[in-house]
């Protein structure tokens, strides 16, 4: 197995049959070999830097009807909001005191928000915090509406396609969803030169282990500039409410893995990973991811963004997920960065250097 691990370290590919046994591996001396290796790779390239994301979870209106999330337009649980756009200009001058460089404006696909709404948003964020990234993670749209919030001023898009196989995804999705449209719309955001973020869930539903490695050579034919994986954690009032939860040890080695394939690609340490371990942002820092992502939303609304049950830091200040989450970095070595923290593709470094 360690002959395979430094494979993927020195070549960042595997065959398919390789990264199955890679991911069935239970062997605790190979798994803390293979985080070894993406520590190593994380460091060369990133030393003991964490960047941080201000998330803003603006809107838990969804149009859409996904079986696995909390916010999904038939969960009649869900007590809905939306911020308006004084309320996330609130949120933003908060984090940017807090020293925030990037702000996550996230939400359902919520059709309230026009073309025109979310465009007056990004242009006064942009206009305020000119040395700020902006990231969107709104959902799927067109080219041109793409292009349009590109051009306003968004830097950064996360798109999580879930799931490669068009098959498991018709199990997640219902049928007016496409899985092969979620693909494409990465790929635009792409072309357009937005830095894309691409991701899945690991232990959902019906998810074999040739899905993940066929999400993995996904990956690949991507190159994203972020990766965003996470358990699966049940969410209430959905029709996968009584599956079990993601496997803890699985997304720890997914995001090692991930680290190997990709030096340069910046990958989240979850709120997930948190919330179903105390010290799962941690154990993800030590597999390998170089972010974090706290929470600038209001307080008053925290609790009713619930893509998943029992999600942490609900009622925290903003303040307060900061300072908790630069002590905890602290405590394992590293340090939480103020900037940008813009990803540099490996070709580029190349052509740099």
């Amino acid at each position: 197995m360690r002959e395979i691990i430094d494979r993927l370290y020195n070549e960042r590919i595997l065959n398919q049959e390789e990264f199955g046994r890679l991911l069935e591996t239970t062997d605790e001396f190979d798994m803390q070999y293979l985080f070894k290796r993406a520590r190593e790779v994380s460091k060369k390239h990133f030393g003991n830097k964490i960047y941080i994301r201000g998330l803003i979870e603006f809107t838990n209106y969804c149009r859409n009807d996904c079986y696995y999330c909390g916010i999904r337009k038939s969960n009649r649980n869900t007590d809905r909001y939306r911020l308006s756009k004084d309320d996330i200009l609130k949120c933003c001058e908060n984090g940017y005191e807090l020293g925030f460089r990037t702000f996550v404006l996230q939400g359902g696909d919520d059709p309230w928000y026009s073309d025109e709404k979310l465009i007056d948003i990004i242009s006064d964020i942009r206009a305020k915090y000119a040395d700020c990234a902006i990231t969107l993670s709104i959902g799927e749209k067109t080219f041109a509406q793409y292009e349009k919030f590109f051009r306003a001023g968004a830097d950064r898009y996360l798109l999580r396609h879930e799931t490669a196989d068009s098959e498991h995804y018709k199990k997640l999705h219902p049928s007016d969803m496409s899985g092969e449209n979620r693909k494409d719309c990465l790929f635009k955001l792409k072309d357009i030169g937005y830095q894309a973020g691409a991701g899945f869930m690991v232990g959902s539903p019906y998810q074999s282990t040739e899905n993940v490695v066929e999400d993995l050579l996904f990956l690949k034919k991507l190159k994203p500039a972020m990766v965003g994986i996470g358990p699966f954690i049940p969410a209430a009032g959905t029709p996968f409410d009584q599956f079990e939860r993601g496997d803890l040890n699985l997304t720890l080695k997914l995001l090692s893995i991930i680290r190997l394939m990709f030096s340069n690609v910046l990958l989240p340490s979850t709120t997930a990973l948190g919330t179903i371990h105390p010290y799962g942002r941690e154990l993800g820092i030590m597999a390998g991811a170089n972010v974090v992502m706290p929470n600038l939303s209001p307080t008053s609304v925290r609790k009713k963004y619930m893509l998943y049950d029992n999600k942490i830091c609900t009622g925290d200040e903003a303040a307060e997920c900061r300072s908790c989450l630069e002590g905890r970095m602290k405590k394992i070595g590293y340090e939480i960065m103020v900037d940008r923290g813009d990803f540099h593709s490996e070709e580029n470094e190349a052509k740099e250097g």
